[in-house]
């Protein structure tokens, strides 16, 4: 079983991404976006659900913009250009689940910088099912 206390996990993170756990259908992902960061727009061909832990952002979803802060949850249906800033003065935590995953099992990424570089160099992949 795993189990997690998952604000205070996500909190703790210092990370821009880190996984936390990758089964066949599903993976856990901790995020950390720094003040005026940003996930960066993106397209997926998985869904993903994003929880909101602390800080204050916008979510673009398909062009659809919304305020997120502490407690809010946001759905992202595969094949949806998004992307979330961080519009306060603190980190923006949060966690988010992807179905199927998305990332390679384990993966850490310091930065954004670090993740998009990895990502273009297909060091990213998830696991194959």
């Amino acid at each position: 079983m795993e189990h997690y206390t998952i604000a205070t996990v996500a909190e703790k993170n210092p990370d821009f991404r880190r996984v936390l756990w990758t089964g066949k259908h599903t993976q856990l992902v901790v995020m950390t976006i720094p003040p005026d960061g940003e996930i960066g727009e993106e397209v997926h061909e998985v869904d993903q659900i994003l929880t909101f832990v602390s800080g204050v952002g916008k979510a673009i979803v398909s062009g659809e913009t919304r305020n997120v802060a502490q407690g809010d949850l946001v759905v992202v249906p595969a094949g949806r250009k998004h992307n979330f800033l961080n519009t306060g003065p603190n980190p923006l935590v949060l966690y988010t689940v992807y179905g199927p995953p998305e990332h390679a099992d384990g993966a850490v990424h310091r930065t954004k910088e670090e993740a998009d570089r990895l990502e273009e160099q297909g060091k990213d992949e998830p696991p194959q099912q």
